[in-house]
């Protein structure tokens, strides 16, 4: 059984890959843990709690920190919704998350069972620096750290260069990324290419006709709208998902190399950059496994068995 732990902003596709992790029978996820990114991290929470609550699951829900560690909180709402699950009516308030803090929790979590955590991140790495500096050893206590976030070989999604999840918080990224995390990388590139839902792929989820897929596929409707006005795909994009399945899975990886990666913290136009050194010229050790491809036929049947009817 894989012991997990989940941060996240929980927007729509973020609600997608906890229900991905917490249906899988292989995954006990232990803890999920707040962040502010696609929403504020109260909104963050509720979402995540409705969505444990739709799966029956009683996996604990922990608010993280509000905002990112030197700059003001700038959302995705524009992209996701207000509430960030589409704008669609769903009842998300009122729901009391766990005890404690999102920091406190990764921290102790870890301490107690030291090299057995799988740790995913879907949001901006402010929660996991913010761990790192409370404890110095806790990078080296995980067993493994997929990141969605990033750009391997590709443009961003916020700015030309950026990824929103790193482009949010970019000093918590640089100090995820120099902490020594075993980080595997699963940038916006990977999405764009290999986790898109053209009209037929929404219409293939649809027609699984249980209440996870309906919920799945309707609370991207605000993300669909912006994808076809504002990106040259032929629908929207799920990066969240992409990244949860090869954490679930990583044998679905079909290129992927280690090198290094820094995090651009101070550029004028190249804020949140994730410079990939794939010629290795700064000569620095590697740090970060970086996905470049993955198996879409694969990564698009453990979407459908998760969601799918229970046989």
């Amino acid at each position: 059984m894989q012991r997990m732990i989940i941060d996240t902003d929980t927007g729509s596709d973020d609600a997608v890959a906890l229900l991905m992790a917490l249906m899988d029978p292989t995954v006990q996820v232990e803890a999920i843990t707040i962040v502010a990114g696609n929403v504020p991290m109260t909104q963050g929470a509720q979402n995540a709690l409705y969505t444990v609550e739709l799966c029956g699951a009683a996996t604990p829900v922990y608010e993280g920190i509000g905002k990112p560690l030197l700059r003001p909180l700038e959302t995705a709402q524009h992209i996701h919704g207000q509430d960030g699950m589409g704008d669609i009516g769903l009842p998300l308030s009122g729901r009391a998350p766990a005890a404690g803090h999102a920091v406190d929790v990764l921290v102790d979590l870890v301490h107690r069972s030291p090299g057995e955590f799988t740790l995913v991140t879907l949001g901006p790495l402010t929660n996991i620096a913010a761990a790192v500096l409370r404890d110095p050893t806790f990078a080296e206590k995980i067993k493994a750290c997929f990141v969605m976030g990033g750009t391997g070989q590709m443009h961003g999604n916020i700015t030309p260069v950026g990824e929103y999840n790193i482009w949010a918080d970019p000093e918590a990224a640089q100090i995820v990324f120099e902490s020594g995390l075993p980080i595997t990388m699963i940038g916006w590139d990977v999405s764009w290419q290999y986790a898109m839902f053209a009209p037929q792929d929404i219409a293939d989820l649809r027609a699984l006709e249980t209440p996870l897929a309906t919920f799945s596929v309707d609370i991207q409707a605000v993300l669909d709208r912006w994808a076809r006005e504002n990106t040259a795909l032929d629908g929207f994009d799920l990066p969240d998902p992409i990244a949860m399945a090869v954490a679930l899975d990583p044998s679905i990886v079909t290129e992927k190399k280690r090198l290094h990666v820094a995090v651009e913290t101070r550029g004028e136009l190249t804020r949140g950059q994730t410079v990939v050194d794939h010629i290795e010229t700064l000569r620095q050790t590697p740090n970060v496994e970086v996905v470049f491809a993955v198996n879409r036929a694969r990564f698009l049947a453990m979407l459908h068995r998760a969601l799918g009817p229970k046989t």
